[in-house]
């Protein structure tokens, strides 16, 4: 079963960048198809991103142009390329493993975007 560690969260200015990463231990990384979410306070949890094994990604459409979405099969790691924050970005994000229809999850790290 695979663990997800996220890193990277914090507080940034709008119009500001960060670049979130999540580590994967105890499976095979190349295995799982890897995706970013994100959850606001009050909101459903939303898509942002999904690179599947082969490295194709798909974005959520507000989202395309801003956010880039990476792994290192060889680190066992996804990244999330974030740019031109906007308030409206503020949420806990979170690395999401699947693999025959199972999702893990990882814990959320906290993106605040704000003056």
């Amino acid at each position: 079963q695979v663990q997800l560690v996220e890193s990277g969260g914090g507080l940034v200015q709008p119009g500001g960048s960060l670049r979130l990463s999540c580590a994967a231990s105890g499976g095979i990384f190349s295995l799982y198809a890897m995706g970013w979410y994100r959850q606001a306070p009050g909101k459903q949890r939303e898509l942002v991103a999904r690179i599947d094994r082969g490295g194709s990604t798909n974005y959520a459409d507000s989202l395309k142009g801003r956010f880039t979405i990476s792994r290192d099969n060889a680190k066992n790691t996804v990244t999330l390329q974030m740019n031109s924050l906007k308030p409206e970005d503020t949420a806990v994000y979170y690395c999401r493993a699947d693999r025959l229809g199972t999702p893990y999850w990882g814990q959320g790290t906290q993106v605040t975007v704000s003056s």
